[in-house]
């Protein structure tokens, strides 16, 4: 079994509150607007990255898609969302670029937006989410974060 932390679009802003729910992972998947590449060292004390480049990111290193396999399941780590009806070739879509936290299958494919961990917009909640690998297929959930009062 494995545990993967998901975040997205932190646009530079690493919140203590991401980090301590991210702890424990075995591996970190960022969905891109990293906002600044120190950011994804900091994550990497955590946990091994793999990071995409969002629409706001001036990260040249970092690809726009991942393709990742874990646990024998098949993963699409990428900023922009997919239409529903396009052909997936992957167990599980990680995508950012929303700020609007998601959880959905799609048929055999699990879709996971973790949301926006930085700076908060409009209404949305600060999250971040926890993909579990293992007997019985992919799994995700939402994890929101307490910003206090």
């Amino acid at each position: 079994m494995a545990r993967l932390g998901l975040i997205a679009d932190t646009h530079g802003l690493l919140r203590p509150q991401a980090l301590v729910a991210l702890e424990g992972c075995d591996r970190i998947l960022h969905a891109g607007d990293v906002g600044d590449g120190a950011l994804l060292d900091e994550l990497a004390a955590l946990a091994p990255v793999d990071a995409v480049r969002g629409n706001c990111d001036d990260l040249p290193g970092l690809p726009l898609e991942r393709r990742l396999e874990v646990e024998g399941c098949r993963i699409l780590l990428r900023h922009g969302h997919l239409p529903e009806e396009d052909p997936v070739d992957a167990d599980v879509v990680v995508s950012g670029h929303t700020h609007v936290p998601l959880v959905r299958r799609d048929g055999p494919v699990l879709r996971v937006n973790p949301g926006s961990a930085g700076p908060r917009r409009f209404r949305l909640p600060v999250t971040v989410a926890v993909l579990e690998l293992g007997a019985g297929g992919p799994r995700a959930a939402i994890v929101e974060l307490d910003l206090g009062p």
